[in-house]
């Protein structure tokens, strides 16, 4: 079933945002070579703590870590480790995280660039934000669920890039995961019609190579099976009465957006 969200609900969510947000600017400016996922973890769930947050993902179903931390090729699910250190300009990152601020949730995601990446690698990066943006852009009262979907697909796919049909977003609310599941693939025109006061997470995920993937023994990381790299963008929205308004704003949000 999917949860209508009150006004107040929305002021909520829309706080644990932009929580979520100044969290990810701060996040930002260390992600360079030489620091492990592990460092970036412990810094973020010291930030969450300072804003008063509890960080969702720790201990959600047995995940060990504030952050998913993916790396080049893995897609999600990364579980931050001291071992795994960015050692190179060159590497990408997935920052996958979340926030629960007075009974409710936040959640984004960011691919960044270890120092200077290559030309093909940049263009990865924006496209994959580029695929959220065009999602953001039919997600209205009055079209469908799979309008976002198509969104998504027509963008990645005319850039040349595969998506998975295995992962996508989500509802979001008092839960993490709520219904509706948001495919990154779909023909437009079905599914559940947008409402006023939905709360999605739409989220984006490219592969350069292949769509087929793996899960590592641990049961959480996700690579690309033909080890080539892989992108990965989410924000939470809310569906208004004339389009949709992004809650998880940091800086990166800000450059797309101008506010």
């Amino acid at each position: 079933m999917i949860v209508i969200k009150s006004d107040r609900e929305i002021e909520l969510m829309r706080q644990a945002g932009h929580k979520l947000g100044r969290v990810f600017d701060r996040l930002a400016p260390l992600v360079v070579p030489g620091v492990s996922t592990h460092e970036l973890d412990v810094m973020v769930e010291k930030f969450l703590k300072e804003e008063n947050c509890i960080p969702s993902f720790k201990g959600y179903e047995g995940f060990p870590a504030a952050i998913c931390a993916s790396v080049n090729d893995m897609l999600i699910h990364g579980i931050p480790s001291k071992k795994i250190i960015l050692t190179k300009e060159g590497d990408i990152l997935t920052v996958d995280m979340g926030n629960i601020w007075q009974g409710y949730q936040g959640d984004a995601a960011r691919t960044y660039a270890v120092g200077t990446v290559s030309p093909e690698t940049q263009r990865l990066i924006e496209t994959t934000e580029a695929c959220f943006y065009a999602a953001l852009e039919v997600a209205k009262p009055g079209n469908r669920l799979s309008d976002i979907s198509h969104a998504v697909e027509e963008v990645a796919r005319n850039a040349g890039y595969t998506l998975t049909e295995d992962y996508g977003g989500h509802g979001i609310g008092r839960e993490m995961h709520e219904d509706p599941m948001i495919l990154n693939v779909g023909r437009p025109g079905h599914g559940p019609v947008l409402r006023k006061g939905m709360c999605l997470a739409i989220e984006p995920m490219l592969n350069v190579g292949s769509p087929e993937l793996r899960i590592l023994e641990d049961g959480w990381g996700v690579k690309s099976l033909d080890g080539k790299l892989t992108c990965h963008y989410e924000n939470t929205i809310v569906i208004t009465e004339d389009g949709a308004e992004v809650l998880t704003v940091d800086e990166n949000v800000r450059k797309h957006i101008g506010r």
